[in-house]
C-alpha cells in the first residue's frame, strides 16, 4: 500500500502524518488489498470562519477508486469524519466485492430441462 500525505496551504506536521497513518491502520484491518491512498488537508481561506479545514482522500482498490471528502473547523475533527466515511465506503465495498449469494450459471436450471421435468 503506497500512502501519500500531503497539504495544500498547510504543512503537515509529523504529528499530524502520525494521527492520520494511525488512523488508517483501521481501513487496512477491514480491507487488506488497497493499492494507494492519497491524502490531502488543506486550509480554505474563505472570509468566514467557520468549516475551514478540509481532509480529503482518495483510496484506490483493485477496479474502483474510493473518494471521500470532509470539512470542519478543526483538522483533527475533520479528519476524524473523514475516515469514519471512508471506513463505512470500504466496508460497503467489501461487501459487494464478497457477496457469494448469487447462483452461478451452472447451478440454474435450463428451461428445456424444466420443461421436460
Amino acid at each position: 500500500m503506497n500512502l501519500t500525505i500531503s497539504g495544500h496551504h498547510l504543512e503537515v506536521t509529523p504529528a499530524i502524518r502520525a494521527f492520520v497513518e494511525n488512523k488508517l491502520e483501521r481501513i487496512n484491518r477491514h480491507f487488506d488489498q488497497v493499492i494507494d491512498i492519497a491524502v490531502i488537508l488543506s486550509v480554505d481561506n474563505l472570509t468566514e470562519k467557520s468549516k475551514r479545514q478540509k481532509a480529503e482522500v482518495t483510496l484506490r482498490v483493485s477496479g474502483k477508486s474510493i473518494y471521500v471528502e470532509s470539512v470542519s473547523e478543526d483538522l483533527y475533527a475533520a479528519i476524524d469524519s473523514l475516515l469514519d466515511k471512508l471506513d463505512r465506503q470500504v466496508l460497503k465495498y467489501k461487501t459487494k466485492v464478497q457477496d457469494h449469494n448469487h447462483a452461478s450459471i451452472k447451478h440454474i436450471p435450463d428451461s428445456s430441462e424444466a420443461a421436460a421435468a
